[in-house]
């Protein structure tokens, strides 16, 4: 057995050593998002020598090392959460259906256990902890841990790995303290050891046309069976086995054996805990609720705010990959006083946006909801204000749709970029999301809900001072009670919605902000503005001015002491940029 907290530092171990830790972190990130900076390090030990070299970190996920348990991992970020604090034992079981758990206090038996437990590891409620398939030390181990961590004399998340004797496989073990009735005085353990819901063969054969040998074949492969275990077990040849593999890929719809199981598991939590929509959050302190409007479009919902004057000049504001919809109070007040109607569409699958439907490309799909707003509205001739890499967003619109864009200005915006050195400039938590968007993709999702479920644990404010620590600009924004109050009130209510579809739309932008959009730049025919931060942890001056040489037809200016919160802290001198743009062509 080995305890995930003592691996080496990134960049002392050899190849197959770095592939090992990353796995680890996977884990330890998965059980408790809190370590997600600790994955960072040894992912970017790992990977940056492959981007440097040109080959892109896509190595990494399509390890088969590695792949597989991208989306093991992932499982863990999926699963509710309860609120165990005033739940019985069998309850706070119950609420984990899939992955074998069990509850102890360091003695020698299990005081409770889930059905996944019995039937992964064969115990039940009292049974002997050495009952458990894992070498006696280990058991001695477990034990140990589940002693101290229930009675408040180690860390309140303990995670161990640990070798299965029935199957040969490592398992992963979170001991996490459990409080009920206000005290502590249980050990919650859950494993990665998955099982098959009771009836759940009914559901996968139903939702994909597939044969009951087929639905066997799906049943193994989730379960993370080799092919040549599965094809024992049934009593066919491997060859036999891939072959059906391949039918089963086509009637899914999905391109490997790891997308496969990722449908799987997807499919199976709506199967064992279907969830309703969720309320939207309130304001932050201090701010007046704007309650968002809403539009149809081809059978979707897509909603907006507005505020300052209601007949006044048209003003479009993109609010980034964040869903900051809200400006500070002293900057809404100032729309109405200089006579701007603001317009703030809410993208897909942020706030209460329908998400963009399966296989819509995702920036026609966005430009086209824009318009669908702003047609519904009568809004013509607008100047479009642009965060980060909505740039592509508001460029394309006014290619698709010029009537409705009069000019665009860009606040701390993101180019296209073109070279695995811009992307080494970005402070590591950008480079982080955004290298993997462009190199590794299919990491990208697990990176995400991570992330999110770090921003729930820290709380937003101490999240975006992680996150940008890097920009002393952005921090001495943040300290603003003003700015501070708008950027979790957007946030709140677009983004981090308990039910919402935030990580996946998140996600999706990260995807196609990372894409060579240099095209649209190019083609710009109606003028376009750039304020550009000095101080921008994503987009620094060089990376900004090595790519104006492409540009040349655009017009920027670099605002001192600023970072991504451009807008917030300089929001008087948007305002009159945007008025200025206003006045070009009337």
């Amino acid at each position: 057995m080995t305890v995930a907290d003592h691996q080496p530092a990134p960049g002392s171990v050899p190849e197959r050593d770095g592939k090992a830790a990353i796995v680890d972190r996977l884990y330890d990130v998965a059980m408790d998002p809190i370590r997600l900076e600790e994955l960072l390090d040894v992912w970017e030990g790992h990977a940056a020598p492959l981007r440097a070299h040109g080959a892109g970190c896509a190595a990494l996920p399509e390890d088969p090392e590695i792949a597989p348990h991208i989306d093991r991992a992932g499982v863990f970020l999926d699963r509710y959460q309860p609120d165990t604090a005033n739940s019985g034992q069998q309850e706070v079981l119950d609420r984990i259906p899939r992955s074998a758990a069990f509850l102890a206090d360091g003695g020698p038996t299990v005081a409770a256990c889930n059905r996944a437990a019995r039937l992964v590891f064969g115990i039940a409620n009292g049974a002997p902890l050495s009952a458990l398939p894992f070498d006696p030390e280990d058991v001695d181990m477990l034990r140990g841990v589940i002693r101290k961590v229930a009675h408040g004399q180690d860390e309140r998340v303990v995670t161990l790995r640990m070798r299965s004797t029935s199957t040969g496989s490592v398992v992963i073990m979170r001991v996490s303290a459990l409080e009920m009735m206000g005290r502590t005085q249980l050990a919650l353990v859950m494993s990665t050891e998955l099982v098959w819901p009771e009836g759940f063969e009914h559901t996968v054969q139903e939702a994909f046309g597939l044969t009951a040998a087929e639905v066997e074949i799906v049943r193994g492969i989730t379960l993370v069976q080799p092919i040549k275990d599965i094809a024992e077990a049934r009593g066919r040849s491997t060859e036999t086995v891939r072959t059906q593999l391949r039918s089963i890929l086509a009637k899914t719809e999905t391109h490997s054996q790891q997308e496969l199981v990722r449908v799987v598991l997807g499919l199976m939590e709506v199967a064992l805990v279907p969830g309703a929509r969720g309320t939207h959050a309130g304001p932050a302190a201090g701010m007046e609720w704007i309650e968002p409007a809403a539009t149809q479009s081809h059978g979707r919902r897509l909603e907006w705010i507005e505020f300052g004057d209601p007949g006044g000049r048209p003003l479009v504001f993109m609010h980034l990959d964040f869903g900051l919809i809200r400006w500070p109070v002293a900057a809404e007040r100032a729309a109405l006083h200089r006579g701007l109607r603001v317009i703030v569409p809410i993208r897909a699958g942020y706030g209460g946006s329908s998400p963009l439907p399966a296989g819509r490309a995702h920036l026609d799909g966005v430009s086209d909801d824009y318009a669908a707003v702003l047609d519904h509205l009568g809004v013509r001739g607008a100047v479009v204000i642009a965060q980060g890499a909505d740039l592509r967003f508001a460029l394309n619109l006014s290619l698709q749709r010029p009537d409705l864009v009069r000019a665009v200005l860009g606040c701390a915006a993101q180019l296209p970029l073109r070279t695995p050195a811009q992307y080494e400039r970005m402070d590591k938590w950008q480079r982080f999301v955004l290298a993997n968007a462009r190199y590794a993709p299919r990491v990208l999702p697990f990176i995400v809900k991570a992330g999110f479920s770090l921003a729930r644990k820290l709380g937003p404010e101490d999240f975006f001072r992680k996150v940008n620590g890097g920009s002393a600009a952005d921090m001495a924004a943040f300290d603003d009670p003003a700015i501070r109050s708008a950027v979790v009130a957007g946030a709140a209510q677009t983004l981090l919605l308990p039910d919402g579809h935030g990580a996946a739309a998140f996600a999706q932008e990260c995807l196609g902000s990372e894409k060579d959009w240099s095209a649209i730049v190019a083609a710009a025919r109606v003028p376009v503005r750039l304020l550009q931060a000095d101080q921008d942890p994503q987009s620094p001056v060089l990376t900004i001015r090595e790519l104006m040489a492409d540009f040349p037809h655009l017009d920027v200016t670099f605002v001192p002491n600023t970072g991504q919160l451009l807008f917030f802290s300089r929001w008087s001198l948007v305002l009159d940029e945007a008025e200025r743009l206003m006045g070009l062509n009337s």
